[in-house]
């Protein structure tokens, strides 16, 4: 059942928590994605399954929380996820982040290494906001959005297009992590298609050569694409789970 967490910014954030055994696990969904997606849904199931606490949420604009989509960006979404992995779990969490979720896992991580037992990214999209929206970006995008505060991009996943703000960009680069040291002490276990054609596979390369921990790997599943969503996908992520929980448990 959904149930709504206030922020200390005044956001509602919307989530469904199952209790169980820890460690749990949190899943932490993608930019414009929400708590209902199939992975969320399918991940919930097998922690149900396991007896295991298990927690997903919207970040907000995104779903049933408060707000504008066109109003946020990375620091929000990030700050959204601390508060409701902060108040609705307890003790060290197993994060689970698809695409742009891999990247707030990533930034928990790194401010918060306590609370992160274990991480399992799904086509992490770390830096995304600079290196796969400013980085293509023409001059004329651009200048249109510093000067208009907004561009609008086609969608692979919607008729509508993606309206990307300034802010997002300008707020993105405070957040960037694979620009300055990145020490992931936990085991870690990043899951990639090579058929990705939202994040390269580049990505993935080089966010594991990046990284500093002695207990990562990086697994790449021949022609599966963003979504990471097929039945054999959604196994391989709960198996990445299970192994970490392995790990730490």
């Amino acid at each position: 059942m959904t149930n709504f967490l206030e922020t200390k910014e005044g956001r509602r954030i919307a989530y469904d928590l199952v209790r169980g055994k820890g460690p749990g696990v949190v899943f932490l969904g993608g930019f414009r994605s929400d708590k209902e997606g199939t992975k969320a849904l399918a991940l919930e199931a097998w922690a149900k399954a396991q007896g295991r606490a298990f927690l997903r949420f919207d970040y907000s604009g995104h779903g049933q929380s408060s707000g504008d989509f066109l109003d946020g960006s990375i620091g929000d979404w990030f700050a959204d996820a601390r508060a409701a992995i902060m108040a609705l779990t307890e003790g060290p969490q197993v994060l689970v982040g698809s695409s742009m979720g891999g990247w707030i896992s990533l930034l928990m991580a790194r401010e918060y290494p306590e609370k992160v037992a274990g991480l399992v990214t799904v086509a992490a999209a770390p830096d995304f906001t600079e290196d796969g929206m400013w980085g293509d970006f023409s001059e004329d995008q651009r200048r249109a959005l510093m000067e208009e505060g907004q561009v609008a991009l086609p969608s692979d996943y919607s008729d509508e297009p993606y309206i990307i703000t300034r802010r997002l960009i300008e707020d993105g680069r405070d957040r960037l992590v694979l620009r300055s040291p990145l020490s992931l002490p936990m085991p870690v276990r990043m899951l990639q298609g090579t058929a990705d054609t939202d994040v390269p596979v580049s990505v993935a390369t080089r966010l594991l050569d990046h990284a500093e921990g002695g207990d990562m790997r990086l697994i790449l599943v021949k022609g599966a694409d963003h979504r990471f969503s097929s039945p054999d996908c959604l196994k391989l992520i709960e198996l990445a789970v299970a192994k970490v929980l392995q790990r730490v448990a």
